[in-house]
């Protein structure tokens, strides 16, 4: 059936275009000339549409659309979430130029975020491996307990000799980890490695010991004359204290200040970025603070305490220093010449 449109009265008459409040649709425009028509015809035109069933599937609405066929709750997709998948969509995958180039830029960070936190004598490498923890506040309170300290008190070791860990090997490049727990606090002795002590200061007790028991474990081992073990540090024995710092004659006067935050932020780093590393803990604080150390990715060799006081409960013939070179043989690595002192 079909509905035969009245003329437009205002096209056929020359008049003005209709108000812009009577626009809509063709289905509005349809029903408008039937109303002109008369209200019989009308009728019998919807009518005979609905009568049609949903075959017919004509819809007429004024206000627009409705939910989209098959979406009978009418949901839409966020315009934020749908612009971000579009660009998820259209980006394509980093090209390895693209990678190394974001790698490159996120050392210069830190190498920049190091420079402006980062203490004195910190060697480079170390630096750039642990530069977020110079931002950190305790590293920041830290620093300026150890100034405060200074004014007032001789501390040890020099300032110059807190990191002198860092400054003889590279942080790539350590092979064995010893971990002491406080600097000696006498004159000339701490210089920045656990159990050395500067030349010509006698080697103390503990180190004596080491001494003792390097001449029964490794082959030609004799005394060296002198207490200081920095031909370890330099073939990547890494010789660090817990805490870097002390009060003359105070034995553990800075412990809880933040250095042992900080040395187990070393100890995390080697742990979980190099492999086939050689952990000596001697005595129940050292076996404590390397407790975290994955023990399938590295080697951990445990025993008491060189001190006189516990060293006749396993020092004595643990053989911790022919062990370690089996170990690193077995790694691929070069084994430590523990005569080189």
């Amino acid at each position: 059936m079909r509905v035969r449109l009245a003329p437009n009265p205002w096209r056929a008459g020359g008049l003005a275009p209709a108000p812009a409040q009577w626009a809509c649709s063709p289905a509005r425009a349809l029903l408008l000339s039937a109303k002109m028509i008369g209200q019989k015809t009308l009728h019998s035109f919807f009518a005979s549409s609905a009568a049609a069933g949903p075959a017919g599937k004509r819809h007429l609405h004024c206000k627009g659309p409705g939910p989209a066929p098959g979406d009978s709750q009418g949901e839409q997709v966020p315009p934020a979430k749908k612009a971000k998948e579009e660009v998820a969509a259209a980006s394509p995958p980093l090209s390895p130029d693209q990678l190394e180039r974001i790698r490159r830029n996120k050392e210069a960070a830190l190498l920049r975020l190091a420079a402006r936190h980062a203490p004195g004598g910190l060697a480079e490498g170390w630096k750039r491996q642990l530069g977020t923890e110079f931002a950190k506040p305790y590293f920041s309170k830290l620093m300026g307990f150890v100034a405060e300290e200074r004014k007032h008190h001789t501390v040890y070791p020099p300032p110059e000799h807190v990191f002198s860990w860092s400054q003889m090997c590279d942080i790539k490049d350590v092979k064995v980890v010893i971990l002491g727990q406080d600097p000696y606090h006498g004159p000339n002795q701490a210089h920045g490695l656990c159990f050395s002590v500067q030349k010509p200061v006698p080697p103390p007790p503990s180190l004596e010991n080491i001494y003792q028991e390097l001449s029964t474990d490794v082959e030609d081992f004799s005394h060296p004359g002198h207490g200081d073990l920095s031909g370890w540090a330099k073939q990547g024995v890494l010789l660090l204290n817990a805490v870097l710092t002390v009060r003359a004659h105070q034995a553990n006067s800075h412990k809880e200040r933040g250095w042992e935050q900080f040395t187990d932020a070393v100890v995390s780093w080697l742990n979980e970025n190099l492999d086939g590393l050689v952990f000596m803990l001697w005595g129940a604080y050292a076996q404590k603070k390397g407790s975290s150390i994955d023990r399938k990715r590295h080697h951990v060799l445990q025993t008491a305490h060189p001190s006189p006081l516990s060293v006749h409960r396993g020092f004595f013939g643990c053989k911790h220093f022919s062990k370690t070179n089996e170990l690193l043989k077995k790694s691929g690595k070069k084994p430590i010449d523990w005569k080189e002192l």
